[in-house]
């Protein structure tokens, strides 16, 4: 009898997720045998690809859901301050690499565009005062700006002044120092660097059939789609890293604690545009808040996107529904994914989340025309020829076990591994690829707890000198730590350039 192939790790999906930790592994122990196997013929083409989702760099400088107002009035600014310092976390990540030489350059993936929040009416214009005052205090948002004046707002965002009532009640915050961030380049350069390493493979058009308990580790199933030949590889750690279609292999391995789980799909649509004299009136990404009893994957921004070198606008997102995990899923996905252990928590949802699913509904249901009516309350002039619809990745919301309510609809991310560290999964979307260098070193620190204590102790140190505890309370330590990533990412200006400049 054949022996099975044998590898240390085995990581489903070549999303930002999978590639990301690879190369982290590969940098703490060079000498590990890896094999990322993925069903498209190449990396970042679901979530991580830069057309299916916002790109934003989410660092918590503009998404008015991470700062909610509580009914005295006070916002509460712990979610923004904690998302903003596990992107400092990413930005150390991609430093290093960077500065390692062999990696490319940072330009490609990552570019500043200022971050700003927008608000209209009198309601919103004191919640974003408010939420002003309790952020800038705080040493990651000191550099932001807060104006109701509209000749300064038509500086900061002139494509959205430009036929605005004189008299509607506005504001907006700005930093300057957000960024764009193209996901799916940034996956393409990690997947590349991986593929230069020894004992490291990206497999393409491979389905993962099976997972069996074997030993200490899983008997990986894989299945060429184009041959229909299947091999069987042993590994050690298996990570799935499949967007939607990691709840469904959570499912296969039957691990305990993938019980209870159930996933409620919700896709996306944008509308984009690449008309130059449009796209060069706004350099920026503006977010606003959600429309009242709509569900926080809703909420509206109007965002700069570089990709490959080129400048568009994009616009939404406008939500939808189908029963795909992924974009180039199968309709039977959802159905599929109902077990005896979930279909509970999935029918609670389902009772107490009726206005989503009423909401979904109306979303599908629009016209072009009143996609548009929803944009040019960002942007009274649009024009429908310079604008068209895209259609962005699958997001897999989590449904989870409660005590209380039977089930929940959590909008995060959770990750799912077994209790002897042998498998885990990365289940749910937003702020999901921005904070994805912090959920992996949380998944190290969990699946490897010894090794990260002790012989990979030193690495982690030299490639992270500060983490999200210390970014949140030490303000000289966080300035230092951001000016140096911004410096080794080429967001800013060297001194040298300024002075050649001048």
């Amino acid at each position: 009898m054949a022996h099975n192939e044998a590898v240390d790790v085995v990581l489903v999906g070549a999303g930002i997720m999978s590639a990301t930790l690879a190369v982290l592994l590969k940098e703490l122990d060079p000498s590990l045998t890896l094999e990322v196997v993925e069903l498209m013929d190449s990396g970042a083409a679901e979530s991580s690809n830069p057309w299916n989702n916002a790109g934003t760099g989410h660092a918590g400088l503009c998404e008015l859901n991470y700062t909610p107002q509580a009914a005295d009035g006070s916002i509460d600014i712990k979610k923004a301050v904690h998302i903003n310092t596990q992107f400092e976390v990413s930005k150390q990540f991609w430093s290093y690499m960077t500065k390692k030489g062999t990696f490319g350059s940072s330009t490609s993936f990552i570019s500043p565009v200022p971050h700003l929040s927008f608000v209209q009416g009198e309601d919103g214009v004191s919640f974003l005062k408010a939420r002003f005052e309790a952020m800038h205090k705080h040493h990651a948002f000191s550099a932001m700006e807060y104006t109701e004046d509209k000749a300064k707002l038509a500086e900061w965002m002139p494509l959205m002044m430009a036929g605005r009532p004189a008299d509607e009640p506005i504001a907006a915050t700005r930093v300057m120092k957000g960024t764009d961030v193209n996901f799916g380049a940034l996956t393409n350069q990690l997947l590349k660097h991986l593929s230069s390493t020894p004992d490291a493979q990206v497999k393409y058009c491979k389905r993962v059939t099976g997972l069996t308990r074997k030993g200490q580790g899983w008997s990986v199933s894989i299945k060429d789609v184009n041959t229909g030949n299947t091999r069987e590889v042993d590994a050690k750690f298996v990570f799935l890293g499949a967007g939607g279609a990691a709840l469904p292999l959570l499912q296969m391995s039957g691990v305990e604690e993938s019980k209870g789980f159930g996933g409620f799909p919700v896709s996306g649509q944008w509308l984009r545009c690449d008309n130059p004299q449009v796209v060069k009136h706004h350099q920026a990404k503006v977010y606003s808040q959600a429309a009242v009893g709509s569900p926080p994957m809703s909420v509206p921004h109007l965002d700069t996107r570089v990709v490959d070198g080129k400048t568009s606008l994009l616009f939404g997102p406008y939500a939808g529904f189908t029963t795909k995990f992924l974009k180039h899923g199968s309709f039977m996905d959802l159905p599929l994914s109902v077990r005896a252990a979930n279909i509970g928590p999935m029918l609670a949802v389902a009772r107490d989340n009726m206005d989503l699913t009423k909401y979904l509904v109306s979303e599908v249901m629009q016209s072009m025309e009143q996609r548009l009516e929803s944009l040019r309350r960002f942007y009274p002039e649009a024009k429908a020829e310079d604008w068209r619809l895209e259609v962005a990745g699958q997001r897999v919301q989590i449904i989870k076990k409660d005590a209380k309510k039977g089930g929940v609809l959590q909008f995060g991310t959770e990750l799912v591994s077994s209790k002897d560290g042998s498998l885990a999964a990365l289940l749910g979307a937003s702020p999901g690829a921005s904070v994805t260098v912090s959920i992996m070193l949380d998944l190290i620190e969990r699946c490897f707890p010894e090794k990260a204590r002790t012989e990979w102790a030193a690495k982690l140190n030299e490639i992270f000198p500060a983490r999200e505890k210390a970014l949140e309370t030490d303000a000289q330590l966080y300035e230092r730590i951001n000016s140096a990533n911004n410096e080794s990412l080429e967001l800013v200006k060297t001194s040298s350039e300024t002075e050649s400049i001048a």
